[in-house]
C-alpha cells in the first residue's frame, strides 16, 4: 500500500520505576506501591529499543511490558472526555501513563498490525491497552480503570519491528495495514464486552499480528467454553478498598 500520514506524536514520555508513599502526593492511601506510571516529557530524540524507550521501564514485568508491549500509546483527543468526566483539569500529557500521546488517530480507525514508520523506527499495533489498578491509584478513583475498558478509550500498545531515534512531533506514517478488519475497537469489544460470541473469539485469535498474550485468552475462551477470566486483580488491584 503507499504510505500515509494518518497522525503525529504530540508528547513523548518516559519513566522508571519507582515507590509511591502513602499520602506521597494527597491522593493515595494504603500501602505504598512501586510502579513506572509516573512518566516526564521529553523534547529531545530518544532511542526506541525492542523493548523500551531509553529511560522508560515498567514495574511489573508479568503484566507489562515486552516485546508486544513496549511502547503504549494514547489518544490526545481523549483527554477532553477524562477531563470533564473525572472533573479533572489541565490534564498534563502523559498523565495515564503513556508514552505517546498522539493526535490523529482513533481505536476506531487503527487496526492491529497496522505498521508505521515512525522517526527513524518501524512499529506496529499489537493490541488494546488494558488498565489496571495503578490507573486508579494514581487519579484516587477505584473504578477508573474499569472505567476506561469499558468506554473504549483504552488506546493501543506498539510492538518494534525496527529500533531507531523517535522525537515528539514526529509524524505517524502508516506504511502497511495487513488486517483492515480488526479495528482496535473491535478487538476491544470481542475481548471485553462480547465475551459469549465464541466464533468471534477465534477469529480474532487467528488475527497472527495480534499479541501473544491476547490469542492465548482468546483461545482459551473458544475452547473453555463457560469459563471466564477473573480480572478483578488486574483492574482492582491489591486492597482496592483503599484507593
Amino acid at each position: 500500500m503507499n504510505t500515509q500520514y494518518l497522525g503525529c506524536i504530540v508528547s513523548l514520555q518516559v519513566g522508571l520505576p519507582r515507590v509511591i508513599e502513602v499520602n506521597d502526593t494527597g491522593t493515595f492511601s494504603g500501602q505504598p506501591w512501586t510502579t513506572g506510571f509516573f512518566k516526564l516529557s521529553v523534547t529531545k530524540p530518544v532511542w526506541l529499543g525492542n523493548l523500551n524507550l531509553d529511560g522508560d521501564a515498567q514495574a511489573d514485568l508479568e503484566n507489562h511490558g515486552g516485546l508486544d508491549k513496549a511502547v503504549n500509546v494514547y489518544p490526545i483527543e481523549h483527554y477532553p472526555y477524562w477531563t470533564q468526566t473525572l472533573s479533572l483539569r489541565d490534564l498534563p500529557s502523559g498523565a495515564f501513563g503513556e508514552n505517546f500521546t498522539t493526535y490523529g488517530l482513533s481505536e476506531n480507525e487503527v487496526c492491529i498490525g497496522d505498521t508505521f514508520q515512525i522517526g527513524e523506527s518501524l512499529v506496529q499495533v499489537s493490541q488494546p491497552r488494558q488498565p489496571c489498578w495503578k490507573l486508579a491509584r494514581r487519579w484516587g478513583i477505584k473504578d477508573l480503570a474499569i472505567r476506561f475498558q469499558e468506554t473504549g478509550r483504552t488506546g493501543w500498545y506498539f510492538r518494534v519491528l525496527r529500533e531507531g531515534f523517535v522525537k515528539a512531533q514526529d509524524k505517524l506514517v502508516l506504511v502497511d495495514r495487513r488486517d483492515p478488519q480488526w479495528t482496535v475497537a473491535l478487538a476491544n469489544l470481542i475481548m471485553h464486552h462480547q465475551k459469549n460470541d465464541i466464533d468471534a473469539a477465534r477469529e480474532l485469535a487467528n488475527c497472527p499480528t495480534l499479541s501473544a498474550r491476547w490469542r492465548v485468552k482468546l483461545w482459551k475462551r473458544s475452547t473453555d467454553t463457560g469459563m471466564e477470566e477473573n480480572n478483578s486483580g488486574r483492574l482492582y488491584g491489591p486492597n482496592a478498598e483503599t484507593i
